[in-house]
């Protein structure tokens, strides 16, 4: 994701994220859709629904909030602060790629999770709060219907980080 470097050479973002975006944001927002939408309809066939609901329910609430902002061209910086927590996913791929190559007990896997600890509580946990936050404090230049959707999108998304965070760590350091 690009996000880190637009809030490097872009700081104004930091003031108004609902309808100030550098060149290229709304693009890369657009190809963040295009990308959730395209998961989605793979874990739809490739999947049993067991096995991928949570990440179905996620990618919707995703491509909702994005998707509005695409659509309305507003909200473009809220949506590239989201985007930071996809940092993270980098390294929530590598560790179930190395499990499936059934290499758990490898220099490598402790490694990565320890890095994706880092990373998880940096770009997902913290990034959500300052989301939750930001709403919150400009509840009142957010029109009722985008405060509602930005609501219940961190009301879902929070809970969701949580109890993967809790998997996580039962699962890579707390055999």
């Amino acid at each position: 994701s690009l996000s880190p470097c637009r809030f490097y050479l872009h700081p104004e973002l930091s003031n108004d994220l609902v309808s100030k975006h550098p060149p290229g944001a709304h693009s890369l927002v657009a190809v963040s859709v295009g990308y959730f939408l395209e998961d989605f309809v793979d874990m739809l066939c490739n999947q049993k629904l067991h096995q991928s609901w949570e990440l179905l329910f996620h990618h919707s609430v995703v491509i909702i909030c994005f998707g509005i902002a695409v659509v309305l061209h507003q909200y473009v910086g809220f949506a590239l602060v989201a985007l930071l927590v996809e940092i993270n996913s980098i390294f929530l791929h590598l560790r179930q790629i190395l499990l499936m190559a059934n290499l758990v007990h490898t220099t490598c896997y402790r490694l990565n999770s320890l890095v994706n600890l880092g990373t998880y509580v940096v770009f997902r946990m913290a990034t959500l709060a300052w989301m939750s936050r930001w709403l919150f404090q400009n509840r009142h230049n957010v029109p009722a219907a985008a405060y509602a959707v930005g609501t219940l999108g961190m009301a879902i998304m929070t809970p969701m980080n949580i109890i993967l965070l809790y998997r996580l760590l039962r699962s890579d350091f707390f055999k």
